[in-house]
């Protein structure tokens, strides 16, 4: 059903708007053009109140119109024989509570970073890749496909690692960037072949063809293995995406990029794309109770964990990521168990209210340290539950926490040492054959030049 107003073309339009402002300043950039930070947080503004416009227009069509899902396409980007990449944005039940999210909590962020990144060097860069990250979160909230999901999901990651290594004179915020960057890249395998598989069950992987009913309606059209299989592959991409089960730690080390990019990408937006993506796909999950099953255990772990690693956190960035890795283990917990609106509202009060935490942490730090030295340096904060174990056993909780689990120990020595390993095995065969290598060259070019000295 098309409305006589052609609503359908405000989603092109809200998924470019962030994309034209990064290209705009990037080829300025380029160009050897230096904005002022007025005219960039200004540009910065006028984006993202355009969207939030745009996004309560089609919100009033699509109740007025009583439309389950608001479709626009745009045609194929390429056709092989008898299968075509359709370029397909839609706006359904689903994906209009997030864009509407990333429109306002990007706004804000833009807003507060205008202050607080004043007179930084990398002022620029941080709203290009601010304006980089809307632009793919967009791509993925409003794609129709799978195939075009990808898309936006690469550019979130690679702008997410971009951000945790923006201090890049620092050691730190470089080697914990390229070590997400490794998770990323380990958990986003999950996806690739998910949706390699799906193109080998049904060629299109658009939504409508794969699912019948509108979301949140029951059905797919998979067989039973399948999907258990392709649940399970999109499990592993959410986990990687969401920091859960083994992907946990890479959030911690996240925080090392700017406080407004900690609270967009890791307490608002980013970190619940696994949750989104298991959102979509949770029809499928309904005809596999092994994914389904699965998707509760790993939240449910990661939500103990990130509990007890949350009470023992030495900074406050550090604790609210593990604070949102905890929500986002029972988010999945919810998805597994099938309470989608549940898993829907969760996502959106945390994201608000993670957000406004990340951005006051230095405040509630100095109300803190102001409230400690009023009361004497007694300040007590209750008793806790964890009082009531052995002691013993209290003390394993406290070392637990602090290694976050031995997670990290054990990627690291089961997965990252072996890797290296390998790696380092590898260089020292390639030493051994270049000079021999470059020694024939050289031999080459002497007979070459000898040749030319006797002509």
């Amino acid at each position: 059903m098309t409305h006589p107003l052609e609503p359908w073309m405000l989603l092109p339009a809200i998924v470019a708007a962030p994309g034209l402002v990064f290209l705009f300043f990037s080829v300025g950039w380029l160009a050897g053009w230096e904005p002022r930070e007025r005219t960039v947080a200004a540009a910065t503004g006028a984006a993202f109140g355009a969207i939030c416009i745009a996004v309560a227009v089609i919100f009033a069509v699509m109740w007025n119109s009583n439309l389950a899902a608001l479709r626009a396409p745009l045609g194929d980007w390429f056709s092989v024989g008898t299968y075509g990449f359709p370029v397909v944005l839609i706006a359904d039940r689903l994906s209009l509570p997030m864009i509407a999210m990333t429109a306002i909590l990007a706004g804000i962020v833009g807003s507060f970073s205008r202050r607080y990144m004043h007179r930084e060097k990398g002022f620029l860069r941080f709203f290009l890749l601010l304006h980089l990250f809307a632009f793919g979160a967009m791509l993925v909230f409003t794609a129709g496909s799978f195939d075009l999901m990808i898309g936006g999901w690469e550019l979130v990651g690679i702008s997410s690692v971009l951000l945790i290594a923006f201090f890049q004179d620092r050691p730190d915020p470089v080697r914990n960037a390229a070590r997400v960057f490794g998770f990323y890249r380990v958990a986003d395998l999950g996806l690739l072949t998910g949706i390699f598989a799906l193109h080998h069950s049904i060629h299109p992987t658009s939504f409508e063809k794969l699912f019948p009913n509108a979301w949140p309606g029951p059905g797919v059209n998979l067989g039973t293995a399948t999907a258990t299989g392709v649940g399970l592959l999109f499990l592993l991409a959410a986990s990687g995406k969401s920091a859960q089960g083994p992907f946990c730690g890479w959030l911690p080390r996240a925080m090392e990029g700017p406080t407004p990019s900690s609270a967009i990408f890791y307490g608002a937006i980013s970190v619940h794309m696994g949750a989104y993506l298991l959102l979509r796909v949770e029809p499928m999950l309904r005809a596999a109770p092994i994914a389904s099953a699965a998707v509760v255990v790993m939240g449910a772990g990661t939500a103990l964990l990130g509990t007890i690693s949350h009470r023992v956190a030495s900074d406050a960035k550090a604790s609210l990521s593990l604070a949102s890795m905890t929500q986002l283990g029972i988010i999945f917990v919810e998805i597994g168990l099938g309470f989608t609106w549940l898993a829907v509202a969760h996502i959106c009060g945390h994201a608000a209210v993670r957000t406004l935490q990340f951005l006051r942490a230095p405040s509630m730090l100095h109300d803190y340290h102001r409230m400690h030295s009023a009361s004497g340096g007694h300040l007590e904060t209750g008793r806790r539950l964890e009082n009531l174990l052995p002691a013993t056993f209290q003390a394993w909780l406290y070392r637990a926490g602090l290694d976050r689990g031995f997670v990290d120990a054990a990627v690291d020595r089961f997965v990252i040492a072996p890797a290296m390993g390998l790696s380092r095995g590898l260089g020292a065969i390639e030493p051994r054959r270049a000079p021999a290598s470059r020694s024939r060259a050289r031999q080459a070019a002497a007979r070459q030049v000898a040749g030319g000295a006797d002509a």
